[in-house]
């Protein structure tokens, strides 16, 4: 986590800004430990645990390829919320 500032690598939050920041950052393996991914550097990033949960256990050809399918999958993930909670608000305001 050092080595990469405590930042996720895959959507750049930052684990020191504050503490609920801090405390939802782990460290992933870029190849999954249950696909033979070793204990070594290269294949460890700081990652938040939703960028670990979104990234799942795919696996991917390098680490860009993993974060190009996390932050897509991210936004359109944000862009349903935001969608969905649009419509929330207002079908409450015509009530």
């Amino acid at each position: 986590m050092e080595r990469d500032q405590f930042c996720c690598r895959y959507c750049g939050l930052d684990g020191r800004t504050n503490f609920e920041h801090a405390v939802v950052m782990s460290v992933d393996f870029v190849v999954p430990r249950a696909h033979k991914g070793k204990k070594d550097p290269s294949n460890l990033v700081a990652c938040c645990r939703p960028c670990n949960m979104i990234k799942g256990k795919w696996i991917y050809q390098n680490f860009e390829d993993a974060k190009l399918y996390v932050v897509t999958r991210r936004e359109e993930m944000r862009q349903a919320w935001e969608s969905k909670r649009s419509r929330s608000t207002a079908k409450a305001g015509a009530a």
